[in-house]
């Protein structure tokens, strides 16, 4: 039996409604602030909450860093690879690394420096 159910994912970032625009733009959903510019929820299709939370002294993880972690990331399934890496690079993300084109995934940097995955798997 579980103890607990996974409500939000929250992003540490310099610029939550910036970030949360990102995302909004790759996933879809409604970006939603509360009077707070220190924290704004992203909600997306089908009921899940992607959050972004202001931290000042954000640094972003370093990718790939054999001496270092890079926190966490994402993995975003689509259908067609070229496509959703032209519509992410052209929201604002940065190639982290592309590898072999043929396989089925590739790792980016949001505009924080976040990495995540686009996988056609």
């Amino acid at each position: 039996m579980a103890v607990a159910e996974l409500g939000t994912v929250v992003l540490d970032c310099p610029d939550p409604r910036a970030l949360a625009s990102f995302y909004a733009g790759v996933l879809g959903g409604t970006v939603e602030t509360e009077g707070e510019a220190d924290w704004v929820d992203l909600r997306l299709p089908g009921g899940r909450t992607l959050a972004f939370q202001a931290a000042p002294g954000h640094v972003p993880p370093k990718w790939p860093a054999p001496d270092g972690s890079q926190q966490f990331h994402l993995d975003l399934t689509v259908e067609d690879l070229d496509s959703a890496e032209k519509e992410v690079l052209a929201l604002g993300a940065t190639v982290l690394e592309a590898g072999d084109r043929g396989r089925g995934w590739r790792v980016y940097a949001d505009p924080a420096g976040h990495p995540f995955c686009l996988c056609a798997c």
